[in-house]
């Protein structure tokens, strides 16, 4: 479904992914691991269309997309819901999911189905509707973010970091919710995450990512009784 061939990425002259090669077939849940400035978001906004790698190709279900304008890829379903939620503060919650819905405009009768689908899986947004998103909690805004980003209908939906600055209950919540994202709704995710126990006792398998290098890559049981993973990033 994903496929990276050799992607490297730079930023104002800055080298920062080197020779990232990946792929994530239909219906999988896997996991990016890294520190702090590895490069996690970098990869993402590049496979997103929001940055153009100097070299390489991403292919999404067997078409070239490392030159395509971010709108076309989110066409053809493949959506970001970026770190930091980025949403619209001083819209209510339902501005912002028709912000979401953007390409579906034409057609409100998906948009409607869509709506009651995230407002079904996120109830206090539906309590909430007419709320200012900028008033919500971070774990609330976490989750106006993610139903943003279905409400594409997105075949694969690359989520970047959503547990940071999350409480803890709040992120078991949301890795619950994020379970049934991919397997009831049928979409493939792609989740960067820092806390990598909670992404490897969701995921089926993983990337690690230190300096912009994929150094590993392996089953998330496989990942999780590796010594340098278990030292780096769970620290066990």
């Amino acid at each position: 479904m994903l496929k990276l061939k050799q992607v490297h990425t730079q930023i104002s002259g800055l080298h920062i992914i080197h020779d990232v090669s990946l792929e994530i077939k239909r219906g999988e849940f896997v996991a990016l691991l890294g520190n702090n400035g590895a490069g996690k978001t970098t990869l993402f906004r590049t496979i997103a269309g929001v940055l153009k790698p100097g070299s390489g190709a991403v292919e999404f279900n067997g078409i070239p997309i490392y030159q395509m304008p971010v709108h076309k890829i989110v066409d053809l379903g493949l959506v970001l819901c970026p770190q930091g939620r980025q949403l619209f503060p001083q819209l209510s919650v339902q501005k912002n999911l028709m912000m979401g819905a953007y390409p579906l405009r034409k057609d409100k009768i998906r948009i409607q189905k869509n709506l009651d689908r995230v407002y079904e899986l996120f109830p206090v947004l539906k309590e909430r509707s007419h709320q200012q998103a900028g008033t919500f909690s971070g774990g609330e805004q976490q989750m106006l973010a993610i139903a943003r980003a279905l409400m594409s209908e997105p075949q694969m939906l690359l989520l970047d970091e959503p547990s940071v600055g999350l409480a803890p209950l709040i992120v078991q919540q949301m890795a619950e919710v994020i379970s049934n994202i991919n397997h009831e709704m049928d979409t493939t995710i792609f989740l960067s995450e820092q806390n990598a126990n909670m992404a490897l006792n969701i995921t089926d398998r993983g990337y690690v990512l230190e300096s912009g290098v994929c150094v590993l890559e392996g089953e998330c049981e496989q990942l999780k009784n590796d010594e340098m993973v278990r030292k780096a990033y769970i620290g066990a």
